[in-house]
């Protein structure tokens, strides 16, 4: 769409507000099997994978999203070795999780095959090579239908990097309580999720759908969130464990296991961690 001042994205943030950002070029708009895909560069955020009108990654600020997404759980579970992830198109999750040297599997499960080609070609900043990992394993499939159909038992995380449960509609079903169920028969014992979960401001009945589908299968359901510049609002997410939880671990232990596991991040250690978790949920009027 095009303003007075140049082409721009116009996205909504709510039922009644919108983020307008400037676009300085446009590198790709395809439309695949199952969404529109933009690839652009933007003024205020550098290049940006845009999904049927949404913001889904920056170059400028999705860092912030990704390590406060992954590694979370990935620092609470003691030694996770097989790892899933569900979604996470342009490889940055990947690339966090394989940052771990106690990683020996990565799959990662995403129903667009076209999506991961063109984040290959165009997106190289955010996934860093994380495709050709000896460890990494992509698959091209339906999440919904993969997790309901995998061997149970056989991972130690499993991250789901998914769009808004109320953004494009191939997502919406990965928020559900049957889904959450199937999720959980994957796990070993001993393991946790994490998944992003909108926000919780201007969606909260949205939010507190996802949370209680959760609680219904998980013993442990802890929240946290983070404020992702180029969304214009906070990002929620939420961990789910029968056993696990990271709101007790300290930021010196927290300092500890990201040293031992070679991690190297720009945002996320010890304090972060302890911080996300004391921070109360924010919700806005239902």
């Amino acid at each position: 769409m095009h303003l007075k001042y140049g082409p721009a994205i116009i996205e909504g943030v709510s039922k009644d507000s919108a983020l307008i950002t400037r676009v300085k070029k446009v590198l790709l708009t395809e439309v695949t099997k199952y969404q529109e895909v933009q690839i652009v560069d933007t003024y205020d955020f550098g290049r940006a994978l845009v999904l049927d009108g949404y913001i889904q990654s920056t170059e400028i600020d999705e860092y912030i999203y990704h390590e406060t997404l992954v590694h979370p759980v990935m620092i609470t579970h003691p030694n996770p070795e097989k790892v899933l992830i569900i979604g996470g198109g342009e490889g940055a999750t990947l690339r966090e999780v394989l940052k771990h040297g106690s990683v020996k599997e990565a799959v990662m499960v995403d129903i667009d095959g076209e999506l991961i080609e063109f984040a290959k070609k165009y997106l190289d900043f955010m996934h860093k090579g994380a495709f050709s990992d000896p460890r990494a394993k992509v698959v091209i499939e339906d999440g919904l239908k993969f997790v309901k159909e995998e061997e149970p038992g056989k991972y130690d995380v499993v991250i789901l990097d998914l769009t808004d449960p109320y953004g494009p509609e191939i997502s919406r079903k990965l928020y559900g309580k049957e889904f959450y169920s199937d999720v959980k028969k994957l796990l070993k014992p001993g393991g946790i999720v994490v998944t992003q979960s909108g926000n919780s401001f201007f969606y909260p009945e949205v939010y507190e759908y996802v949370v209680n589908n959760l609680r219904a299968n998980f013993k442990i359901v802890k929240e946290y969130w983070t404020w992702v510049p180029s969304f214009s609002y906070n990002c929620n997410f939420n961990t789910a464990s029968d056993t696990l939880d990271p709101s007790i671990l300290t930021a010196d232990e927290v300092d500890t296991r990201v040293r031992e596991r070679g991690v190297d991040t720009k945002l996320y250690e010890g304090n972060y961690h302890e911080a996300l978790f004391k921070l109360r949920v924010i919700k806005g009027k239902k």
